[in-house]
């Protein structure tokens, strides 16, 4: 069924579909009317092939893997994939000391690195900005084609208007929204320090930090953000969604007239068209 609604749709110039989301593994495929690229590539070789099949798209197809960060959930599979498709990994040239030691497969001539400035794959124009998480250099992405906009800003401790600068405007963003905090700190399965790490300002959103920065989203033009890299110990979609749509409708924006909420998953989204 993907595959029909790709193929039937040839005029909209921008798709973009979650594969995966969460910290079982994170994956986002992003294609224009030339250009097919993957943001991150946490699962393993053989099911980000299965999950790109659902889509008509095979592996050799794809222009490049942006990466956010080192942490396994967002690069396990780069290894084996980018080898075996000679698919071209990019990342910033703060990330690729940490980032080399976990892609000890891809070859020299595949790696590509960026900064801040904008770089292109095919048509698509990337600017990257740094995020605050506990990593070498964690970023997020402004994906533009031909005016139009996705940004993708997960696994980040705190938002600042900075940060958002680099977003407003977007039709679509994808958002951290980790963890409810009262879950979190009644969790007895997290040791203190990781409640601390999480909570940190280079940890990651909660709903609320999250709920803060799509107000001041929305009252910017973006009309759809799709929360993610949910916890499945410390939040659930229902209650991510409904904190967050409670504190929104509370400040005037509502969800369903001109503004949209979704929640990605562990499984294949929304085909997301941007036009």
């Amino acid at each position: 069924m993907l595959q029909n609604i790709l193929q039937n749709d040839r005029i909209k110039p921008v798709r973009v579909i979650n594969l995966s989301s969460g910290s079982d593994g994170n994956l986002t495929y992003i294609e224009s009317a030339t250009t097919k690229i993957l943001v991150d590539a946490g699962l393993s070789c053989k099911e980000i092939e299965l999950r790109l099949s659902l889509l008509g798209v095979g592996g050799s197809e794809i222009a490049g893997i942006l990466v956010t960060h080192e942490h396994s959930d967002h690069i396990k599979g780069i290894d084996v994939f980018a080898t075996k498709f000679g698919t071209r990994v990019y990342a910033h040239e703060d990330e690729w000391n940490a980032l080399s030691s976990k892609l000890k497969k891809v070859p020299q001539t595949q790696k590509r690195s960026f900064t801040c400035a904008p770089f292109e794959i095919g048509d698509l124009t990337i600017s990257a900005f740094k995020v605050p998480h506990d990593s070498a250099c964690c970023v997020g992405f402004n994906i533009e084609n031909q005016g139009r906009h996705v940004s993708i800003c997960t696994d980040l401790g705190a938002i600042s208007d900075s940060i958002l600068e680099n977003i407003y405007g977007s039709e679509l963003v994808f958002l951290e929204a980790n963890h409810d905090v009262k879950m979190l700190q009644n969790n007895i399965n997290y040791s203190a320090s990781l409640k601390q790490r999480i909570l940190s300002s280079r940890g990651h959103l909660s709903n609320i930090a999250s709920a803060n920065a799509i107000l001041k989203l929305a009252r910017k033009g973006t009309r759809r953000v799709v929360l993610s890299h949910l916890s499945k110990e410390n939040n659930n979609p229902t209650l991510a969604f409904e904190t967050i749509k409670a504190i929104l409708e509370r400040e005037g924006t509502y969800v369903g007239e001109n503004f949209n909420i979704d929640v990605a998953s562990t499984m294949p989204g929304k085909i997301y068209k941007i036009s």
